[in-house]
């Protein structure tokens, strides 16, 4: 099986370079022989960099550029010339970045918009040359700083996907098969759990050349949130959907009690997922007729606008759209 090219978890070293020394140099020209100090300080040594890049929706350009090292600052010369700057890396990712220390694991920052910059690693600073220390009392100082170390540790990279509406449900409900119908994506669809082994992105149509992005999340089990199946791999790229479009079969056993379950595994991940809007698709309703439908209606959960939908008749789709137009309205006003 060919390795895929979605990559949403880099580990990767960074060093930010070493600042250059400052120059302890004393001025002498012919017929002038105590000109003074005139040492340049030392350049900056370079930053580690990352950068928001909307073309970008995978970490793969990074995985095998496991140590990233920035140039170190050139050292001061006489004429107070000051060292050149060290260069600095810049890392382009995806928006929806994180940037986490490997060791501890703290979030360090976010990277959300697009050209965003945000500085991984400083760079040590230069050293000031001996110019810098002149003084009345001191007319010739014969020292100079040294530049500061850079930094250097390891960090882990990790891509949480950016769209406007998440498909939730557990594995083959149908949320590929949907991604496929309602826009130009072409996922892996078959009739077995885990069809999706990553998250897919598809831009769905809307009146007036409008438009929103859908994202296909890999199939929640219960006990997700402790790690099992996919896991916790997944379960963040929920965090930054809009909208959580939840997809239950109509031959499932009992919806009210697996969208019951899905919604307790997000609430064990985070909490704050629960305050998303919700709304709620009964998949693969063309082996239903009219008294089954109102028969299923009756054993819906509460609380949450549900509609019955087919990807394979195409019924109930066009509401469905307009539902979730509704819902990313609403809720880009709050």
């Amino acid at each position: 099986m060919a390795e895929s090219n979605f990559i949403d978890y880099v580990k990767i070293f960074c060093a930010s370079g070493n600042g250059g020394a400052g120059s302890m140099h004393l001025r002498r020209e012919k017929y002038i022989p105590k000109g003074g100090p005139d040492g340049g300080d030392g350049g900056r040594g370079g930053h580690i960099i990352l950068k928001g890049n909307p073309q970008l929706w995978t970490l793969i350009h990074l995985k095998y550029r496991k140590h990233v090292k920035a140039e170190h600052g050139e050292a001061g010369s006489g004429n107070l010339c000051k060292g050149r700057n060290g260069k600095d890396i810049v890392l382009e990712v995806p928006l929806g970045t994180i940037a986490r220390d490997a060791e501890t694991g703290e979030k360090l920052f976010e990277i959300v918009d697009p050209g965003e910059e945000k500085i991984l690693l400083k760079g040590g600073r230069g050293g000031l040359g001996n110019a810098y220390f002149k003084s009345p009392t001191n007319q010739t100082p014969r020292y100079a700083q040294p530049g500061e170390p850079g930094s250097e540790g390891w960090f882990v990279l990790e891509l949480k996907v950016l769209a406007d509406v998440g498909l939730v449900g557990f594995p083959n409900a149908g949320k590929s098969t949907l991604l496929s119908k309602m826009s130009a994506a072409k996922p892996k669809i078959a009739d077995y759990a885990f069809t999706t082994l990553e998250p897919n992105l598809g831009i769905v149509e809307y009146y007036d050349d409008q438009s929103f992005i859908m994202a296909d999340i890999p199939g929640i089990i219960e006990g997700a949130a402790e790690g099992k199946g996919l896991g916790l791999r997944f379960l963040r790229h929920i965090e930054r959907n809009s909208v959580l479009l939840f997809m239950i079969p109509a031959d499932s056993n009992d919806i009210a009690q697996e969208y019951a379950i899905l919604l307790g595994e997000l609430k064990k991940y985070n909490p704050e997922l629960l305050h998303k809007h919700r709304l709620l698709a009964v998949s693969k309703c063309d082996m239903l007729d009219d008294i089954l439908k109102e028969q299923l209606a009756a054993t819906l959960p509460a609380g949450i606008e549900s509609v019955f939908i087919s990807s394979l008749s195409g019924e109930g789709l066009k509401q469905l759209k307009d539902m979730l137009w509704k819902a990313l309205n609403n809720t880009d006003a709050e």
